[in-house]
């Protein structure tokens, strides 16, 4: 089992920054993606951003690009998520979650992941 724990979400006016944490612990893996998604109220979840932990590739949603950036701390277990340049329509709870799966681009937004946080809410004001 892997748990992991979301923290750094908010409220931020529109054009500020949020850096999101998500520490994960417990059973670890040689090869794995985590990913960013968020849900925003009455509408589906929704890939953000995802890291192959052990090549450090990432990917990202168009509406994302240039604004939101994906790391990971390996000697913490923890992936981050800079966002920048905040808009009201990111406000949403935002999840990190892991796929044991091999993906790559687009693929990473699709595939099935197994472990979820519980999440943490964003709100950017206008």
């Amino acid at each position: 089992q892997v748990q992991l724990v979301e923290s750094g979400g908010g409220l931020v006016q529109a054009g500020g920054s949020l850096r999101l944490s998500c520490a994960a612990s417990g059973q670890t893996f040689n090869s794995y993606t985590m990913g960013w998604f968020r849900q925003a109220p009455g509408k589906e979840r929704e890939f953000v951003a995802a890291i192959r932990w052990s090549v450090s590739m990432t990917y990202y949603a168009d509406s994302v690009k240039g604004r939101f950036t994906i790391s990971r701390d390996s000697a913490k277990n923890t992936v981050y998520l800079q966002m920048n340049s905040l808009k009201p329509e990111d406000t949403a709870v935002y999840s990190c979650a892991v796929t044991l799966s091999y993906c790559s681009g687009d693929g990473c937004s699709v595939v099935k992941y197994d472990y979820w946080g519980q999440g943490t809410q964003v709100t950017v004001s206008s």
